[in-house]
């Protein structure tokens, strides 16, 4: 009886040893489940760039800014589509699928907005206008009273201020004049359409007589020059000057000769 009890004893307490490290051991945390991404519409994504939608039958996505890349992918009426990127006149878009290529701002002055408006580029044109680095432009009038062309080159160091190069020729009766001036060009409010600007400058000035004019010499003269004007932006890239100037040869040490010129021109930037 005594070894019965003995027996049932040590089986309790084996039965014990073996259950309290069970029992004190963690638990495994139970695995939590991964939330499955849900789709996000294009607008919510990225909601601070322009959204327009097509309204003509399809426009044309090209792998690069010009119609000279291949077009690899037409997108239809009515599909959304992102303006991610403009490069002068073409702009990259993404599509409702994530395509992205290249369009022309002449199909895309069709799309329409979220309102059902149609989308203005308007603001971009006046950007580049007020963003303007380099011009280039010719110009006809009159130099004395002598048909006169010149063409100029200017870059833009400031809001206000630029240096301009100028070439010119005038055809004359008697004789030709070719001349070449640096200027430095003031144009106080230069953020409006129509803007006055004022420019200094110095070059070199060289008269050639006919060869019938006996015993007439070329002239070959240090120049400078002062000129008001002003300039109209007509649209795209392309800006109207009319200027007024007035231009000092110094033929000799003690003597100078004043001429008065006027032209019409237009100019192109980038």
């Amino acid at each position: 009886m005594k070894n019965v009890v003995i027996h049932q004893l040590v089986a309790v307490a084996t039965l014990i040893a073996t259950a309290l490290p069970a029992l004190a051991a963690d638990p495994e945390p139970a695995p939590v489940p991964t939330p499955t991404p849900i789709p996000t519409p294009i607008a919510a994504a990225r909601p601070n760039v322009d959204r327009v939608q097509i309204a003509d039958p399809y426009i044309e996505l090209r792998t690069g800014p010009g119609r000279g890349f291949p077009i690899f992918f037409v997108a239809p009426r009515n599909e959304w589509i992102e303006i991610e990127l403009r490069h002068t006149d073409w702009f990259r878009v993404r599509t409702e699928d994530g395509k992205t290529g290249w369009v022309n701002r002449s199909q895309l002055e069709t799309t329409l907005t979220a309102s059902g408006a149609q989308k203005s580029f308007r603001d971009i044109l006046i950007d580049d206008y007020l963003s303007r680095k380099v011009q280039l432009g010719a110009a006809w009038g009159h130099f004395r009273s002598e048909p006169m062309l010149k063409v100029w080159s200017s870059y833009r160091l400031s809001e206000t201020l630029s240096v301009e190069g100028t070439l010119g020729q005038v055809q004359g009766v008697f004789s030709g004049t070719d001349f070449w001036h640096i200027n430095v060009l003031a144009e106080p409010w230069s953020d409006r359409r129509i803007s006055p600007f004022f420019s200094i400058g110095v070059g070199k000035f060289k008269n050639f007589p006919n060869l019938s004019l006996v015993g007439a010499e070329p002239t070959d003269a240090k120049l400078a020059n002062a000129s008001v004007g002003v300039r109209y932006y007509i649209t795209d890239r392309f800006i109207a000057r009319a200027d007024y100037s007035l231009y000092t040869a110094f033929v000799a040490d003690t003597r100078s000769t004043e001429y008065r010129a006027w032209t019409l021109g237009l100019s192109f930037f980038f």
